[in-house]
């Protein structure tokens, strides 16, 4: 299991929280922690077993990720208003927006030719990106898409998963309207 939690700053969480770093290798892993009781490492303040074997003794980590766009979010209510604002699609064919965008910026190209003009369309969008689904922008043919983008490569190479690439769909959503709002003044 794979939990991620977006937040504008991991440190200010952490430094209220109890917990110990996951393990990458020989190394701290990037956004890993755990919560609970782990064995560690009292002098490198690391878990001592690898984050990819952890789950087989029981142990639970959560991938605190920084997502600088949540910075500009003043409170709930302006996040339910960015999320429920419906964004201007358009924007995204003109690469200087595009390039501003979470998560778009360095597919201006690939972006304008797949024009997303909804949510799905963006996560699908999102799930293209990634290397063993590029395949599927020869031809823009949306149902061939939305029938193949989700399958699991056999090959075991990366690709996102259906309910990581919606949420990242929706933050991105609400990065376009940030932008759109910043320009508005």
């Amino acid at each position: 299991m794979d939990i991620d939690i977006d937040l504008a700053n991991r440190q200010d969480i952490l430094k209220l929280l109890k917990h110990v770093p996951a393990r990458l290798g020989d190394r701290k892993h990037n956004t890993g922690v755990y919560f609970h009781r782990v064995p560690s490492d009292p002098f490198k303040n690391v878990c001592t077993v690898d984050h990819k074997d952890a789950e087989e003794h029981g142990y639970f980590k959560i991938d605190l990720l920084n997502v600088n766009i949540y910075k500009d979010i003043r409170d709930d209510l302006h996040l339910n208003n960015l999320m429920n604002t419906e964004p201007l699609w358009e924007l995204l064919e003109h690469a200087e927006f595009c390039s501003q965008v979470f998560h778009l910026s360095g597919n201006e190209e690939l972006v304008k030719k797949i024009k997303p003009s909804n949510l799905e369309q963006l996560a699908i969008t999102l799930a293209l990106i990634r290397p063993s689904k590029r395949y599927l922008t020869k031809e823009i043919d949306w149902e061939r898409i939305s029938r193949e983008v989700w399958l699991k490569p056999s090959d075991g190479s990366y690709y996102f998963k259906k309910a990581h690439a919606f949420s990242y769909a929706m933050a991105v959503v609400v990065h376009m309207n940030l932008i759109c709002e910043k320009l508005q003044g």
